[in-house]
């Protein structure tokens, strides 16, 4: 016997789309939090996500070394990274954005990150007609 086929919910945590979604969600929290708290757009803010996204990536791949695998047997914080430089991105496109508006930019971060996990089921289907595609 070989190993014990995963589970429906270990596939579903270990696809590229899910990972994306909860970067895209962490970097949604991010800018949300950061509104709410009253902090507006600006080249300070940029550089600091940028700081704490560069942070992110060396943490996330040292803490998947670790025992945070036990946490984290599928290795998500090593990809929040992306949601921080998403952040970043997004605030370096409105530097004079007030703190309300930089938590509209959390939720459309976050609006990104949903459209695209309920879009799962298209990406699966393109994916598998252009397989077939190729095969033929």
């Amino acid at each position: 016997m070989g190993p014990p086929r995963p589970t429906c919910m270990e596939r579903w945590r270990d696809e590229p789309e899910v990972r994306l979604t909860l970067a895209l969600l962490a970097g949604a929290g991010v800018l949300v939090a950061l509104g709410s708290t009253g902090v507006g757009g600006s080249l300070v803010l940029v550089v600091a996500l940028a700081a704490v996204t560069v942070l992110a990536s060396i943490a996330g791949d040292e803490l998947l070394d670790t025992a945070w695998r036990r946490v984290d047997p599928h290795g998500y914080v090593a990809d929040l990274w992306v949601g921080l430089f998403v952040a970043g991105v997004a605030v370096l496109l409105f530097l004079d954005a007030t703190p309300g508006e930089v938590q509209a930019l959390g939720g459309l971060v976050g609006l990104v990150g949903m459209c695209n996990y309920f879009l799962r089921p298209v990406y699966r289907i393109l994916f598998g007609l252009g397989r077939r595609i190729a095969g033929s």
